[in-house]
């Protein structure tokens, strides 16, 4: 069941194929994930993280196989949360008074999840250590907020690996691993998923806590997250591309998200992606319908994206249910000196675009003002107003 990641290191986790969404529904799982939890078998026999709730017997029964649960000398948590920490309980039955090393916030994730205040907690901040034997010691960071308030990461010496926990990860199954092993245009995409949907309203705190893991000076040779491939191949790729995330990303892409009644909505969607190709030939452009599209892949492109055209019709005297709730995770999400043009189709009343231009200020994006308020289907006129949706949006990729 383990598999060797370097000397007395091993993977003890759960590859997760059938895994399809996260965070309850809020993530979806197009390519498997896993839940990487790692034993360390020095003089010290060291457990870091568990694996979740569902797959807690089959976790601590191929424990149970490897070694004496009792030998287990103690519990490194780096993350209170439940994909990480869901099979401790069945765990702390077979052990229970095995310390548990975590950070103060972890406590009260912990206590409060599973209310077990009786458990032994060994409280780490940063620059704490702890001797493991054969010269190697454990070396705890604070990773507050990435992404909860609770989150480190845990560097072996000697050995140089760093757990990093949930940052640098990605949900993505490799059976075989490693960074190395992986098909390598998937890997990124689903680091580059993982970082836009989960990690980037944090992205000045990431900024600063790339510069200070940077700053330790600690060489690092593994980076081994809670999630997805081990980085052994040039690891410190994935830090540096974390920290270019982090300062207001873009591409030379602009992304249209649209719903629609009765295809006049979707029709202006794809004249402005075409006026926008024709304008700026260079520019890539995605058109998604956001009731058929998977959220976190549009998001995904809106991450990339120096600007965005968002589209509904007046339905209501607001927008489409679909469109507002996407607005919403739009906000959530928090993206940066974004530019933003509105359009969309309305029957009777029309409030839809003054709507989106209000959500869409409200969520952080430059609206420009040039946008196209359609009453009922395109007619020519209409569509010639995309024009300067696109003329507007393509000044940002100059």
């Amino acid at each position: 069941m383990k598999k060797l990641v370097k000397n007395n290191v091993y993977w003890v986790g759960k590859m997760d194929w059938e895994l399809e969404s996260f965070h309850g529904a809020d993530y979806s799982i197009n390519n498997g994930s896993s839940q990487n939890a790692y034993l360390i078998q020095e003089e010290k026999t060291v457990l870091i993280d568990t694996v979740w709730k569902p797959h807690s017997t089959e976790f601590v029964d191929n424990l149970e196989s490897e070694i004496d649960l009792k030998k287990i000398d103690f519990i490194v948590m780096n993350h209170g949360e439940i994909d990480h920490s869901g099979s401790l309980p069945a765990l702390m039955e077979k052990i229970p008074n095995t310390p548990i090393y975590c950070t103060a916030n972890a406590v009260k994730s912990l206590t409060g999840q599973y209310h077990h205040p009786e458990w032994n907690y060994k409280v780490v901040k940063t620059g704490d250590s702890i001797d493991i034997g054969n010269g190697k010691k454990l070396v705890f960071v604070e990773m507050r907020m990435l992404h909860w308030p609770d989150s480190m990461a845990t560097y072996l010496t000697e050995d140089n690996i760093l757990f990093s926990n949930d940052a640098f990860g990605q949900h993505y199954a490799v059976e075989e691993l490693f960074n190395d092993k992986a098909d390598q245009c998937r890997l990124w995409e689903e680091a580059m998923k993982y970082y836009a949907n989960i990690l980037n309203p944090l992205s000045p705190l990431v900024t600063k806590k790339v510069e200070e893991v940077v700053g330790l000076n600690l060489p690092i040779e593994i980076i081994a997250p809670s999630h997805g491939a081990i980085w052994r191949e040039n690891p410190l790729q994935i830090v540096n591309k974390y920290y270019e995330w982090s300062k207001e990303y873009q591409e030379d892409q602009i992304t249209i998200a649209y719903d629609t009644m009765w295809d006049g909505t979707k029709q202006l969607a794809h004249k402005i992606a075409s006026e926008i190709s024709k304008i700026s030939p260079d520019t890539r452009v995605k058109i998604f319908n956001i009731s058929h599209a998977d959220k976190n892949d549009i998001m995904t492109e809106v991450f990339k994206s120096k600007a965005i055209a968002v589209g509904s019709p007046t339905v209501g005297q607001n927008i489409l249910s679909s469109v507002g709730g996407w607005l919403e995770f739009l906000r959530e999400l928090k993206f940066k000196n974004k530019e933003a043009a509105v359009f969309g189709c309305y029957g009777w009343s029309g409030e839809s675009t003054k709507v989106l231009r209000e959500r869409l200020t409200e969520s952080g994006f430059k609206v420009v003002e040039p946008e196209i308020k359609c009453n009922w289907n395109p007619k020519t006129e209409d569509l010639d107003k995309a024009t300067a949706i696109a003329e507007a949006l393509c000044k940002t990729t100059k």
